[in-house]
């Protein structure tokens, strides 16, 4: 295994996944550099988190090539994926009464050696991961005695220990009040300007407008559009995406982008 330097963080070249027989994603391609937060979007059912999921390795692929930092992302490599790509699943459930700091400490594992404790290194890695996170007062409590949306925040924190270089996001604010839906976002773009790739799911497309680089429309397994936030969430796209109109709302500095009506078929 070869790292190559200066390089895409992430590369994604016609990838194709079939799962029971139904074609989920067809030749989906696209690059994405560090320091960006991109933003993957798209209706129910679209191909988002089968995307985040192949481009781990976690699903097979039909066809088509991926790639962290010059690194395929391959079974021979899984152990380097490990330590260089956290992941935030959609479903964090988590039904052992595990204390909060035990559940962020998962997320050092790809660092240790077998049947190694944390070292130095790595307990400041959980701590400073529960800090961000803004969990570090849940430190002692018990996972499963959390609100939904503080549990979602410990996971975030466990993805964050493992320090990686690229971060992928299945739906991390779903749940979470609007203070913590904020913060979080604020969180991933602090990641990307300190030199780290974001790939996040959406459904929040004022959100979306508001905190990413870019953004990803991907409609029924392919990408119908990929660039800057005003160009992909123009009026034809979210007709055709989601069979919706949107309001929009500027002032000096922002743009807010608002669902406001359903489009009925005929």
């Amino acid at each position: 295994m070869q790292e190559r330097e200066n390089t895409k963080a992430l590369e994604v070249s016609d990838l194709s996944v079939c799962r029971r027989n139904r074609q989920i994603l067809s030749e989906v391609s696209f690059n994405a550099g560090f320091g960006e937060v991109i933003g993957l979007i798209g209706a129910n059912g679209s191909g988002k988190s089968t995307l985040l999921k192949s481009v781990l390795g976690i699903l097979p692929w039909k066809s088509g090539r991926c790639s962290v930092n010059g690194v395929a992302v391959e079974p021979e490599n899984r152990s380097w994926l490990s330590r260089n790509v956290g992941y935030l699943a959609q479903d964090t459930t988590c039904h052992w009464p595990l204390e909060v700091e035990r559940v962020v400490a998962l997320g050092r594992l790809p660092h240790l050696p077998s049947a190694c404790v944390p070292g130095a290194a790595d307990r400041e890695a959980i701590r400073q991961a529960m800090l961000v996170a803004g969990i570090g007062h849940l430190a002692k409590r018990t996972l499963t005695r959390l609100s939904g949306g503080e549990q979602r925040r410990v996971h975030l924190a466990r993805m964050l220990a493992v320090e990686p270089r690229v971060l992928l996001a299945d739906e991390p604010i779903a749940g979470l009040d609007p203070f913590h839906q904020l913060a979080i976002m604020e969180l991933f773009c602090s990641q990307a300007k300190a030199g780290r790739l974001v790939v996040v799911v959406l459904h929040d497309l004022t959100l979306a407008t508001r905190f990413c680089d870019r953004l990803i429309l991907l409609k029924e397994g392919r990408v119908l559009a990929d660039g800057l936030p005003d160009a992909v969430l123009s009026g034809a796209h979210l007709a055709e995406a989601y069979r919706i109109e949107a309001r929009v709302f500027n002032d000096r500095e922002h743009r807010a982008l608002i669902p406001w009506d359903c489009i009925h078929e005929d």
